[in-house]
């Protein structure tokens, strides 16, 4: 039977990253729980193999139930009765399926009914289920807005809301508004606090929301009167049972059919204050788009598979010419670089991962004790590390899978085309991977300070230290001239003192930075299981070498005083 956890062995060898004992050891509390709950693992193989429970679970239903409910959910979606939304068929017995499970609350600690397993684990999870159909990725994977309320609500709000999530309802973030897209600090949706009802009333529109008419909802509202930036902005939990909001149209999508996006309209609605007021944007959304951009760079690993999956199959069955067309030198360069990026994403997903697992658990351990001199040294490394990949992997990983589904279609030829083959939905649903939740142009600036300031070139020198296997030597020379490269290309751009310069050419410079990374990576997977990652650490570093030739020469070239007409006419 198949299982799209254990059908694909890349996924273990990063659960098999040296980096899981100090997450599961921090995680775990060092393994304290043992005499609390019988679940609860008693060391760190104990706990790697509950991890690896739950991901077969998880691979199973993906590849048992969820794929083969794709397609029904595809073509029916969810639909609107009176002001609610209603999944499609298919949907509710994907998410049955998971309840029974017990896949909901997966981050969550066990006194609130959750696995406790860390960000890593879920992400590992998102993958496979993503894989099998991405719009119910974006339904299930939402329950990671808990880890919001977990780090911000009060300990009364969390013995509320967490425990209904870890039995199974569902949850949205409601921050978009029809004016207030990526420029959240236009969200100007009303709360005011009533006297008489003893609670926050919410008024105004909501847009875009996914999952939008879900049992609990963390809203980006505007709390202080009179203000119109982040500064005004809080967050509020909002409970389904209290009324008050309504589905007032569920979008008609390109793609992702079965993940409800919805318009919502607040009259009176109830809601109680998360954490402190004023700090809704400024801190607690910008925790929670992280989060939401990781959940995305595994949702776009998920689908990548699928893709490569599906072109792989199809190229060995197709003859043209006398012979399967995956002996053609033009389809077999296809699949090879589908293949790499694939790896090279799913590298650079795990590794942030891990890197955000580390600094959350110590932060969590922070609210319990006083860290140790050496532990907080940990959790700010840890953390600047996790804020400079996540935007790299979010963006890097959404556009390859953008690419990697489109080429999917091109193997398939005029097949792709035609809608009874997957290879056109993969592609309909991997659009917007690149746009919510920050579009990849958002990614290039959250990361390109990490770029100029030279965090991202330590991180490469410090991985340039490591030894690889004699075989790689000369890629890791091939890279280590691609890091100097990088470098001068950042001083150009600083040495040009202008800002506008600075944001023209950041993509660039981001491209450029996104490939040495996972190209370092990859090298490093190599080095570990040759025969797993050899091919694509030759071919991904040879288009590292690429996408710098060709970025590089542009900025080398560019002339500043020619900025005027790039600009679009007025």
């Amino acid at each position: 039977m198949a299982n799209y956890y254990t059908d694909h062995p890349e996924i273990d060898f990063h659960l098999n990253n040296p980096l899981m004992r100090r997450i599961a050891e921090l995680k775990e509390r060092g393994y304290s729980e043992k005499d609390l709950y019988e679940e609860a693992p008693v060391d760190f193989e104990d706990c790697v193999e509950n991890y690896r429970r739950t991901l077969q679970i998880a691979g199973d239903i993906a590849a048992n139930t969820i794929a083969p409910n794709s397609e029904d959910v595809d073509l029916e979606g969810p639909h609107l009765e009176n002001g609610r939304m209603k999944y499609a068929s298919k949907t509710v017995e994907n998410m049955e399926a998971v309840r029974l499970a017990g896949l909901w609350g997966v981050t969550m600690p066990r006194r609130y009914g959750g696995l406790n397993a860390p960000e890593t684990v879920f992400s590992m999870a998102s993958e496979v289920i993503s894989a099998a159909d991405s719009s119910f990725q974006n339904i299930w994977s939402l329950q990671s807005c808990a880890e919001t309320l977990y780090e911000f609500g009060s300990e009364e709000q969390r013995q509320r809301f967490i425990p209904r999530v870890c039995a199974g309802e569902t949850m949205s973030m409601d921050l978009t508004e029809p004016d207030a897209g990526s420029d959240l600090q236009s969200v100007m949706l009303k709360a005011t606090w009533s006297e008489e009802q003893g609670c926050w009333l919410l008024n105004g529109v909501k847009r875009f929301i996914t999952n939008g008419d879900s049992d609990i909802h963390l809203v980006l509202a505007r709390s202080e009167e009179g203000t119109r930036d982040g500064r005004g902005l809080s967050m509020f939990i909002y409970d389904k049972r209290q009324g008050g909001v309504n589905v007032r149209h569920i979008e008609h999508k390109l793609g992702i059919h079965g993940s409800p996006t919805c318009e919502l309209t607040y009259k009176d609605a109830r809601a109680e204050l998360c954490g402190e007021r004023r700090l809704g944007l400024i801190k607690y959304v910008m925790a929670l788009m992280n989060g939401a951009r990781l959940g995305i760079g595994a949702q776009s690993v998920g689908l990548s598979q699928e893709a490569y999956n599906e072109a792989v199959a199809y190229a060995a069955e197709r003859a043209q010419f006398g012979q399967k067309i995956n002996r053609f030198p033009g389809v077999y360069d296809m699949l090879s670089r589908m293949r790499a990026k694939l790896d090279a994403s799913r590298s650079l997903l795990y590794q942030t991962s891990m890197y955000v697992d580390i600094y959350k658990a110590l932060e969590d351990i922070q609210r319990e004790r006083k860290l140790e001199p050496e532990e907080r040294t940990e959790m700010k490394k840890f953390s600047r590390l996790a804020d400079a990949f996540t935007p790299l992997c979010k963006g890097m990983a959404s556009e390859y899978a953008n690419q990697n589904a489109y080429d999917a279609i091109s193997v398939h030829g005029g097949s792709g085309f035609i809608m009874e083959y997957k290879s056109q939905r993969l592609y309909r649903d991997a659009r917007i991977f690149s746009i919510y939740e920050g579009t990849t142009q958002l990614q290039v600036v959250a990361a390109i300070r990490y770029i100029t300031n030279g965090t991202y070139v330590n991180i490469m020198n410090d991985m340039l230290g490591e030894e690889v296997l004699p075989e790689l030597e000369p890629l890791k020379a091939k890279v280590a001239g691609l890091v100097e490269t990088l470098s001068e290309c950042v001083n150009l751009v600083r040495e040009a003192g202008d800002p506008e310069v600075q944001d023209f050419l950041a993509r660039r410079l981001y491209d450029m930075t996104g490939v040495i990374v996972m190209s370092l990576l990859l090298l490093r997977d190599a080095t570990l299981a040759p025969d797993m990652f050899m091919k694509s650490a030759k071919v991904y570093t040879a288009m590292a070498c690429e996408t710098v030739a060709g970025a590089s020469s542009y900025i080398k070239d560019f002339d500043k005083e020619n900025l005027p007409s790039f600009r679009v006419a007025e």
